[in-house]
């Protein structure tokens, strides 16, 4: 059981580091953007929305990654000063009532809509330049199965941690 949450840990860790280098071409997109338009006063058709499409990959690619480290936003006025022990009967009981639950119906949802797209040949239509939505989708639906890969692995720690009372 070790070795798959190992796994599945240097898989989140190597997403979220390759994923990372992203934000370089996210703000060249950006810096190339404002020269164009505000220096030579040529606005770009196409820096919008892949703007949009790098920033919703490093977000979505990222989830993993932020869940293994344990960097999601939390409320932690009390969660902070539990115990591990009752911090892991939280994220037990938070997982199996809200984040399976909405991991489901996004990954469901994720699917179809990558499915939908791969079959019709959608296309972003936010401007003129219209690129493919399918690979963007896909990556969506890549992200999401990660972000719930590693959502497994921390719940059969922190079950592991209320059952044989020490973590795995």
């Amino acid at each position: 059981m070790r070795a798959i949450l190992r796994v599945i840990d240097s898989i989140s860790e190597w997403t979220g580091k390759a994923i990372s280098w992203f934000v370089i071409a996210l703000v060249m997109v950006f810096v190339y953007e404002v020269v164009m338009r505000y220096i030579f006063n040529a606005p770009t058709m196409w820096a919008y929305e892949t703007s949009v499409m790098l920033g919703g990959t490093i977000y979505v690619m990222g989830w993993a990654f932020v869940h293994r480290h344990h960097a999601h936003v939390r409320v932690d006025v009390f969660y902070t000063h539990l115990s591990p022990r009752r911090k892991a009967i939280i994220d037990v009981i938070c997982a199996l009532l809200f984040l399976f639950p909405l991991l489901i119906v996004l990954l469901d949802a994720s699917a179809s809509f990558m499915r939908h797209a791969w079959s019709v040949n959608e296309r972003l239509i936010v401007t003129y330049w219209m690129p493919p939505a399918a690979p963007f989708r896909t990556i969506v639906m890549i992200g999401l199965s990660l972000f719930a890969l590693q959502s497994v692995a921390q719940f059969i720690r922190d079950l592991s941690l209320l059952i044989r009372n020490k973590p795995l």
